[in-house]
């Protein structure tokens, strides 16, 4: 299957309901990389009027979480994958449209070949950034992935 945003955006309606009705939209995907967009509005807001915390986590898992996805259905093995840690931080309260960056990519390939030529799990961690319309930083996070084939 060919990873696109419209076909990520529909897997999204029917299995990640609430990542979805959240407004978190896949916007790009490429061997390299993930952007997905969020804005703020009352379905997703905290108390203080921003981006719920939760939310801004659901978009940035989904930007590394494709990319793994990517990379396995690319793989033609059958690889689990699970997140197995995370680390957030919030630098900017989160208004308007944000958009959640992950370029790495190249991080999964080579794990996913290592452990398809081991045998052994592997752990990748990858950094994905939040940045308001004015190009600013809102929120960073790592995500420690978890692969293995099965």
């Amino acid at each position: 299957m060919k990873f696109t945003p419209r076909k990520i955006n529909l897997f999204m309606f029917f299995k990640l309901p609430s990542a979805f009705f959240c407004g978190i939209r896949v916007v790009s995907i490429s061997q390299t990389k993930a952007v997905i967009r969020v804005r703020h509005r009352w379905i997703n807001q905290n108390p203080f009027k921003s981006l719920y915390w939760a939310v801004q986590g659901m978009a940035s898992e989904f930007a590394s979480g494709i990319l793994v996805m990517q990379e396995i259905a690319a793989a033609d093995q059958k690889i689990s994958m699970l997140v197995t840690h995370q680390e957030g931080t919030f630098t900017k309260k989160a208004t308007g449209k944000i958009l959640f960056t992950c370029e790495e990519a190249h991080l999964v390939k080579e794990a996913i070949q290592k452990s398809i030529q081991t045998g052994e799990g592997q752990t990748i961690y990858m950094n994905v950034e939040g940045f308001n319309e004015e190009g600013i930083s809102v929120s960073k996070f790592i995500y420690e992935w978890g692969i293995k084939v099965k």
